[in-house]
């Protein structure tokens, strides 16, 4: 850990690792005792692991966890393919034969992680598209996965590559940072408050990291490629919490609702209020909830 020092105070902050996965380099981060029960965090599309709050990642700890989170390839400090261009005009018009991989390499990433990591078997935790690529990895490393919370997932979803060819690509930090926040503001849970100030810090402290909007169409193409995983999901026999948000604009409700019911006794827990977005006033509801489901598992 590295140590920062702040007013009047002396804190521990994680240390950024990497290791060797699946032929590439993931950067991870470690929370807590590494002889608890292991959890690892996987994020959503064109996000870094930071937008995983390290106060959310300390409440996990404190409820006996040792938290990994990392970022996925082509986000953070992974590694990005650069050399593969998505062609995102074809994928509009159903050609995706410009896709780089699908959610099944990027589960295989997380299984090499695990490996690089000593951690036989983990306790997951996905949001978003890291809900599928946790999905992904229940079904394809059964062995690797104690408990399954999908966050904001779905079974298959749609992207519209119209408004995705229509958002202008950032020219600076500043201008990246308003379009995180306006993005931010649309996708809000308009049950609480937005924290403006964080999720700033947090985009530009990812620009800072590493600016990739192409990254970000090669997780997406991932998704769209994998289409629908609905019959893989029925051979999940882990405990299974899946969570969304009744007011989620951008992978409706419904596609929490078809997750519960394709996973064998999956638990639902549909959240009012809640977008897409985890606002910290959920935090101990989802932690309760996350805490319950790893129980199941029995160790």
């Amino acid at each position: 850990m590295d140590t920062h020092t702040g007013p009047g105070r002396t804190e521990a902050r994680p240390r950024v690792r990497t290791a060797r996965a699946n032929g590439i380099e993931i950067a991870y981060e470690t929370f807590g005792d590494p002889s608890a029960r292991p959890l690892l965090l996987v994020m959503g599309a064109g996000q870094q692991m930071l937008l995983w709050h390290e106060d959310l990642c300390q409440a996990f700890v404190d409820r006996g966890f040792f938290v990994v989170r990392f970022d996925n390839r082509d986000a953070g400090l992974s590694t990005h393919l650069h050399d593969a261009v998505p062609d995102v005009r074809a994928a509009a018009a159903g050609d995706l034969s410009s896709a780089a991989y699908t959610l099944e390499e990027m589960a295989d990433d997380v299984a090499g992680l695990l490996d690089a990591l000593r951690l036989p078997s983990a306790h997951v935790v996905g949001a978003s598209l890291g809900g599928m690529v946790a999905q992904t990895l229940a079904v394809r490393h059964p062995g690797r996965v104690r408990s399954l919370t999908s966050i904001m997932a779905a079974p298959v979803v749609s992207v519209d590559w119209a408004s995705v060819q229509s958002a202008g690509v950032a020219t600076s930090r500043d201008e990246y940072v308003a379009q995180a926040l306006q993005a931010a503001r649309l996708f809000r849970s308009p049950g609480y408050p937005l924290d403006e100030q964080w999720l700033a810090d947090v985009a530009g402290h990812s620009y800072d990291r590493a600016y990739d909007p192409a990254g970000r169409l090669r997780q997406l193409m991932a998704v769209v490629a994998s289409g629908d995983r609905t019959e893989q999901l029925r051979s999940i026999r882990v405990p299974t919490l899946v969570v969304h948000g009744e007011d989620d604009p951008v992978v409706p409700v419904g596609g929490g609702r078809a997750t519960a019911a394709a996973v064998p006794a999956a638990e639902l827990l549909v959240l009012l209020g809640m977008g897409h977005g985890l606002p910290r006033e959920l935090w101990p509801t989802i932690v309760d909830a996350v805490v319950r489901t790893a129980d199941r598992a029995g160790h």
